[in-house]
């Protein structure tokens, strides 16, 4: 137990047989239960982690791989139905300090956030540590993801270093959160339906440790960005119309329409003049006052967006 709270620690896992007794054998002692989700590995990772020795330790397999958020919700929904206070995850692969768990639960569990996740781009170590791809590719996806999800606070948005309450699980339409590796943006856009309050704290970055990681940048960033432009879209309406109205949407909605009309129109006539084709002034002020007027409307809904979610941290 931890502030008197009772904590699981979700472990999902897939061909994680080299090191998942590891990642075990460093959770501390204060975590009354080790949920290991094997998600369908190919190896022997579920019995490595029945042969760590730790009483704790519950394996749950997964018939089939169906991705690390399916295999994090399997675990969620054990720890809510076993009681759990406080859940936590750690992937298997060993590249979470355990050493930063405390500091990760103690919000949750005294109730001052609803949330917490690692943010490993808060120290100066991660430019070192952190392969250069994964940095910028992790960058990129934490400001889409930041706009996606109003959490306007947060950073380091592919970090599954998660704690999350009871209260909150409780809430949350697991069965509608995306499955596979854009799973820790998508909880960030359902949390803030809900108002989660959500804070970010500071990770030390592992690497090298013998991990094998799936994920290729260059395949993962496409799909993840398209997955939050329409999460950006489901937010809007069902925290800003359905829920609770705000203007902002009408600003964001005009704004992103003026600018993209405003653009396109912008590259026809650059066609046309390319072509040999004249144009008016009339036409480049047209162009002109729908790019301005739509940048104008769009970041005037971002500010709107930041003021309603201040207190969310």
């Amino acid at each position: 137990m931890l502030e008197g709270k009772r904590v699981a620690v979700v472990v999902p896992a897939h061909d994680e047989e080299a090191l998942i007794a590891t990642t075990i054998g460093g959770i501390p002692s204060f975590v009354d239960r080790i949920y290991v989700v094997d998600d369908g590995s190919g190896d022997a990772t579920a019995e490595r982690a029945r042969e760590a020795g730790d009483v704790r330790v519950d394996v749950i397999s997964h018939e089939r791989n169906q991705g690390v958020g399916a295999a994090t919700v399997t675990g969620y929904r054990r720890a809510f139905d076993d009681g759990f206070d406080v859940i936590a995850v750690m992937n298997g692969d060993n590249q979470m300090d355990p050493a930063d768990l405390p500091e990760l639960l103690r919000p949750v569990a005294r109730g001052e956030v609803d949330y917490t996740k690692a943010n490993r781009l808060f120290t100066g170590q991660a430019w070192e540590l952190i392969p250069r791809t994964r940095y910028l590719g992790n960058a990129a996806l934490s400001m889409l993801t930041k706009i996606a999800s109003g959490y306007w606070h947060v950073a380091d948005s592919q970090s599954g270093y998660t704690v999350i309450s009871r209260e909150m699980l409780a809430q949350l339409e697991l069965d509608r959160v995306y499955t596979n590796y854009g799973f820790p943006n998508d909880m960030l856009v359902h949390l803030n339906v809900w108002n989660a309050r959500v804070r970010d704290v500071p990770s030390r970055p592992v690497y090298g440790v013998g991990e094998r990681s799936g994920m290729r940048y260059r395949h993962v960033v496409p799909k993840i960005s398209w997955l939050l432009l329409k999460g950006f879209f489901r937010r809007l309406w069902e925290k800003y119309v359905i829920r609770d109205f705000h203007p902002l949407v009408f600003f964001y909605l005009f704004g992103m329409l003026a600018t993209a009309v405003g653009v396109i129109l912008g590259l026809v006539v650059v066609g046309f003049r390319l072509a040999g084709n004249q144009f008016t002034v009339g036409t480049v002020v047209l162009i002109a006052l729908l790019v301005l007027s739509g940048s104008q409307f769009t970041l005037f809904a971002m500010w709107f967006d930041m003021e309603s979610n201040k207190d969310l941290r």
